[in-house]
């Protein structure tokens, strides 16, 4: 009869970061299993240690933060659009604007700081509020993007945060009727290119807000790793949008995540545990 790793020796192994396949190795004796997991643990040490003298001596910065500059550096210098920096904390009344009430789905993942007021589940709210005040001043087209923190009462998994980075960049008036979902695919494909991820998919789905039929995906591996959408929509009006517009946010934790194949969300967020893929706690 055979034995496996117990669940302790498991979840020390994933934590710092031992291949799937290898958490469900059979041995002939429980002997052969210490001796495995004490070397399977001390090369899993070693290796989070060179990641951690790594990012010091070469990189300097955490993974998710590169993925951050290099989008940025491509949306400003290539595409001409302009950054923002909005509240983090949000009037109830705007969740309302995007549909988001009692009875929604995502109202349960809110974070509340008062009845009143909670922590932005997205960066939407914002920028259709920034957009429409530019628009009346830059005229068209306005092209603008924000990055920062969102939070959401998420599952806890390993492909979930309750607090997250997106990237959110939107695109007022600056495609013809019916060229929309065109510009979107240009846009994720380009995106993708600049973050060094070649294995991925663009697919419909439907999302929460905005449906079924004006909406894009990117997934790599099965897993979402930004959504975008495109109007005119319905939504539009209670913000004072009447133009064309695109819009597409990525995760960038994720996009961390399935840049260096790891099993957990955790080892690429804000963490006092891991940093930039590293187990601290070694």
């Amino acid at each position: 009869m055979t034995v496996e790793f117990s669940v302790a020796q498991k979840q020390r192994l994933a934590e710092l970061n031992a291949p799937e396949a290898s958490l469900s190795r059979q041995f002939a004796d429980v002997k052969e299993r210490e001796n495995a997991f004490k070397t399977a643990e001390k090369e899993l040490i070693e290796q989070n240690k060179d990641a951690l003298f790594a990012l010091r001596d070469s990189s300097r910065r955490p993974l998710m933060l590169e993925i951050e500059t290099a989008l940025v550096k491509w949306l400003t210098e290539e595409e001409g659009f302009t950054q923002v920096v909005t509240p983090i904390i949000l009037p109830r009344n705007m969740l309302a604007k995007m549909t988001i009430g009692d009875d929604h789905p995502l109202f349960q993942q809110v974070f509340w700081v008062d009845k009143n007021k909670c922590l932005r589940p997205m960066l939407a709210p914002n920028l259709y509020d920034v957009m429409r005040s530019l628009q009346k001043v830059w005229g068209d087209p306005v092209r603008i993007f924000e990055v920062g923190p969102c939070f959401r009462k998420e599952s806890q998994g390993a492909r979930h945060l309750n607090e997250f980075t997106m990237l959110n960049f939107v695109e007022l008036a600056g495609v013809k009727e019916g060229e929309q979902m065109a510009r979107l695919k240009e846009l994720a494909v380009k995106a993708m290119k600049v973050v060094g991820i070649d294995n991925y998919e663009l697919v419909g789905d439907d999302s929460v807000v905005y449906g079924s039929t004006q909406t894009l995906d990117v997934e790599v591996n099965g897993m979402e790793v930004a959504s975008g959408a495109f109007g005119p929509h319905f939504l539009d009006e209670k913000w004072g949008i009447f133009d064309t517009w695109i819009g597409i946010g990525f995760g960038l934790e994720r996009l961390a995540m399935m840049k260096e194949e790891y099993h957990n969300i955790k080892r690429v967020g804000r963490s006092l545990m891991y940093l930039n893929g590293a187990r601290l706690n070694i």
